[in-house]
């Protein structure tokens, strides 16, 4: 078998033959809701929930959907805006938050911008009017990419991905500094005016969605006034299991690598117990009972599991 550790790219995932809980039944019930802030601890698998998104409604994707989708859930029944969105995607991750607050907006306002510029080269055969980029002023090139898609028949489908990393680092650093903090999140600092930009667009439907990934609500609090249009859907019973993995999951693929290994079948209920023990212990809806398994830990363990016969040490 082959198990996606630390891949978090859906087209590879869903193409290459790696092992994959199929959660793409869950699409058509995120399409209830616009703006959308879905929030799990770090290295839960948000990064390929984005992904997922991002091929499905992507337009430059269309001729891909059945090689992509084809054998999957909503491949069988897709809904009507799959393949219908450009795809403006930013990873706050990578802002690098040392430095001064002045550098902090900088760094922000250099990715912001250098997506843009992907945006531009990855769409270049839809005959986009103009975007000017700004590298002074990343609000500015949101603004003018917004007007340039005005031209066309396509909407926007943003994906902001760690949308409180580089803050979170900042507010929790050991040289924390509270006023650097504030000049970045509060007022009119940089991450609110640039989600006062985003909302400004959606209410010309040229953003017609957004879906937010962090590990956190509290950044969010900061900019409300700023942003306060995303539904939080983080803890929804039926996106409980959107990241993640069940029980059963678990059970039938160590199962099927007993099997397919030849190792003794006592090993099957050893290492439900350990998975259960180690990787079972997050439910994020007070209205079901099931709990569900830290994915990017299970494929650490079922690769080693597979691999050797024995799980990876756990300290």
């Amino acid at each position: 078998m082959k198990f996606p550790y630390g891949i978090s790219d859906f087209k590879t995932v869903a193409g290459e033959g790696y092992f994959y809980c199929d959660r793409t039944d869950k699409i058509p019930l995120l399409e209830n809701t616009k703006s959308q802030l879905f929030i799990r601890p770090r290295w839960f698998g948000k990064s390929l929930v984005l992904s997922m998104l991002e091929n499905y409604y992507d337009v430059a994707k269309k001729d891909e959907f059945d090689s992509i989708f084809g054998k999957l859930k909503i491949g069988k029944n897709p809904t009507a805006l799959h393949n219908s969105y450009f795809i403006l995607k930013f990873d706050f991750s990578c802002v690098d938050s040392t430095g001064s607050a002045k550098e902090v907006k900088e760094a922000l306002f250099d990715h912001i911008n250098d997506c843009i510029k992907g945006f531009l080269l990855y769409y270049g055969e839809y005959d986009l009017p103009e975007i000017e980029i700004n590298p002074k002023n990343a609000i500015s090139s949101v603004k003018s990419l917004v007007s340039s898609v005005r031209m066309t028949p396509y909407p926007v489908y943003l994906l902001i991905d760690e949308y409180d990393n580089f803050a979170n680092t900042i507010m929790m650093g050991i040289h924390s500094e509270e006023d650097r903090y504030k000049a970045i999140v509060h007022d009119e600092g940089p991450l609110k005016t640039f989600f006062k930009a985003v909302k400004s667009a959606t209410s010309g439907s040229m953003i017609d969605r957004v879906f937010i990934t962090g590990v956190s609500p509290v950044v969010m609090s900061y900019i409300t006034s700023g942003y306060n249009i995303a539904e939080n859907i983080y803890f929804e019973p039926e996106f409980n299991d959107l990241c993640g993995f069940r029980q059963q999951e678990i059970e039938v693929v160590l199962k099927k690598i007993v099997g397919q290994c030849g190792f003794e079948k006592e090993k099957i209920q050893e290492a439900v117990n350990l998975t259960k023990v180690y990787y079972n212990g997050y439910n994020f809806s007070h209205a079901i009972d099931e709990y569900v398994y830290n994915p990017t830990l299970c494929l650490y363990f079922l690769k080693q599991f597979e691999k050797t016969g024995a799980h990876p040490v756990i300290l």
